[in-house]
């Protein structure tokens, strides 16, 4: 009985402290929230984060995920045991890993707008944040083993970190957002400087068994400044500044990249098949449309097998438009001659972004004139150069940029390598090789 009453009392202290700390003024909490954060520059080696790729890999993040979501109200019990959506079956998902001693920790998943777009845009409105421009990737699916939770974020800190070094650095990403519960958002505004998505907040978003959500977004452009004036100042172990922006952490493990790619696909049919046919039905529970836009990215026939039929049992492989599984951001320059104007354009950079065996998109922030013959240089990779003769055979402006529609007169073999490589490759490994 007395225990009873200790917890009861235990449990009263705290709703008193949480009260008290709500009613101060907001800057003075978010002061606390960021002298509570801890942040070891120099965390064991025996951790280690990387990409999630294997079977193995994904599966204990997908139950680490399960647990916890369960854990807290997001999702009812799969008897599977794991929570896989739809959106991980993506190339342009891309889910990170803690390691342990080599036992998966903790998990986080970046969701890059693909073919299903993300799960938060179906119920935040993200108007103002794609009038900046530039890619967006919500922050999903991130979860901690238990026995790890209450370590000071040796888990979780290490992750954020990885996270956001992949995103700025490999995933060609402007804007982060996330969706979150009422009771965490101001951990992210405080310690992270997120921003409110139009004061938002969902009764129930059903990505989440109907919980509440706030959307939330931080645009990486913006990020040091926001780090370095909120972080001013304080100890190496409470700067998350310096750790974001300044710190390398040994124990991340980037992706080995061949190419300039800016994502790093890990389905192959097996792992397909695997978990989103056999273990949990995802594949089953889509509807037509859906079905066909998994069909529009995976077209190569290893797939063929494991994908889902539509109800009209038609095979697609052929009938859609392909969506590329590797976006790639390739930096390179064209030297225009003089037009008949006389005009000389000489050197104008370029940044490609789409290619095919005899053309190639890129933005351009100059003016290009249309079927004028120019001397490309394209670098595919760091060690790895193509040398074209290309014109530009049309034009797009849109709200991110102007475009430009490439016509290769001769791919070189660099080209053609390239080119074979991002249509064959089933997953980022195949490329690196």
């Amino acid at each position: 009985m007395s225990q009873i009453r200790r917890s009861s009392l235990r449990k009263r202290l705290h709703q008193g402290l949480r009260l008290m700390f709500s009613r101060l003024p907001r800057p003075w909490r978010f002061a606390v929230y960021r002298r509570m954060a801890d942040c070891d520059p120099a965390p064991s080696d025996r951790l280690e984060l990387k990409v999630a790729e294997t079977q193995e890999e994904l599966d204990a993040c997908f139950r680490i995920l399960h647990d916890a979501y369960v854990g807290s109200g997001f999702m009812k019990p799969d008897p599977s045991g794991l929570r896989v959506t739809i959106y991980h079956s993506l190339p342009t998902t891309t889910t990170l890993c803690a390691k342990y001693d080599g036992v998966v920790v903790g998990t986080i998943s970046m969701v890059r707008e693909g073919v299903f777009g993300f799960p938060l845009q179906s119920v935040f409105d993200l108007e103002g944040v794609r009038a900046k421009g530039g890619k967006i990737a919500e922050i999903s699916a991130l979860a901690v083993a238990p026995a790890f939770r209450k370590t000071g974020g040796a888990i979780l800190f290490p992750l954020m970190k990885f996270m956001h070094q992949y995103c700025t650095e490999y995933f060609d990403t402007r804007h982060l957002v996330i969706a979150v519960n009422p009771d965490k958002i101001e951990l992210y505004e405080a310690l992270l400087f997120f921003h409110r998505l139009r004061e938002q907040t969902v009764a129930n978003y059903d990505f989440a068994n109907g919980a509440p959500a706030v959307g939330a977004t931080l645009d990486l452009h913006e990020a040091e400044q926001l780090f370095a004036r909120g972080y001013r100042g304080r100890p190496a172990h409470k700067n998350l500044h310096t750790y974001f922006f300044h710190h390398r952490l040994p124990n991340i493990r980037l992706p080995e990249r061949r190419y300039h790619t800016t994502n790093d696909p890990v389905m192959t049919p097996a792992l397909l098949d695997h978990f989103f046919n056999q273990v949990v039905p995802v594949f089953s529970h889509l509807g037509d449309r859906q079905k066909a836009l998994l069909w529009s990215v995976y077209q190569q026939v290893e797939y063929r097998q494991v994908l889902p039929m539509l109800t009209g049992g038609q095979d697609l492989g052929r009938a859609l438009r392909q969506y590329p599984r590797y976006s790639i951001r390739c930096p390179g320059t064209i030297d225009l001659p003089a037009t008949e104007e006389g005009s000389a354009v000489g050197q104008v950079v370029l940044d490609v972004i789409e290619v095919s065996a005899q053309g190639f998109q890129a933005e351009c922030k100059s003016p290009l004139p249309l079927q004028i013959d120019g001397q490309v240089e394209i670098q595919l990779g760091h060690s790895e150069t193509s040398h074209l003769t290309a014109r530009a055979v049309r034009q797009r402006v849109t709200d991110e940029g102007v475009f430009y529609g490439f016509r290769i007169d001769e791919p070189d073999r660099n080209w053609r390598n390239f080119v074979s490589a991002l249509e064959m490759g089933q997953t980022a490994r195949d490329l690196a090789a």
